[in-house]
């Protein structure tokens, strides 16, 4: 598994969000500057979180962006599974309702368990980690 630059960008634009939470709307110029990602390439990002409900947008002058919920209440998990889709290491890990593609050895495969833990282990790991602890990390190292 590997996460493209729209995870990573996705995930950055969040947490530059989340720093400034409560401080009224941020301009997605801003943003671009400081996490250095593509003020056109962001807009599409933001777009797609702006759907998912986890960003809202702020018309006028002084508009821009703010998130739609505290970031102790959005978890890199989150926002990976908006940006990049369900988070398994195979197909046949994935939801079995949509049409992916599957070896069809699941009920013979001996590694398949093996996948689906390592999977588990990463949801864990990146449902665990909220934006807030994004933002008090860097205000410790800083």
């Amino acid at each position: 598994m590997k996460i493209s630059t729209k995870g990573r960008y996705g995930v950055a634009a969040m947490y530059d969000l989340a720093m400034n939470y409560g401080h009224g709307p941020i301009s997605l110029k801003s943003i671009a500057q400081r996490q250095k990602i593509s003020e056109n390439y962001l807009e599409q990002l933001i777009s797609t979180l702006r759907k998912a409900g986890y960003v809202k947008s702020i018309r006028g002058a002084q508009g821009g962006y703010t998130l739609s919920k505290d970031p102790a209440q959005i978890s890199v998990g989150d926002v990976v599974r908006v940006m990049e889709g369900p988070i398994a290491l195979v197909d046949c890990l994935l939801d079995h309702s949509t049409d992916h593609d599957c070896c069809g050895r699941e009920d013979i495969c001996v590694t398949r368990d093996v996948w689906a833990k390592v999977s588990d282990s990463i949801n864990l790991v990146v449902d665990g980690i909220s934006l807030a602890d994004l933002c008090r990390e860097e205000k410790l190292r800083g």
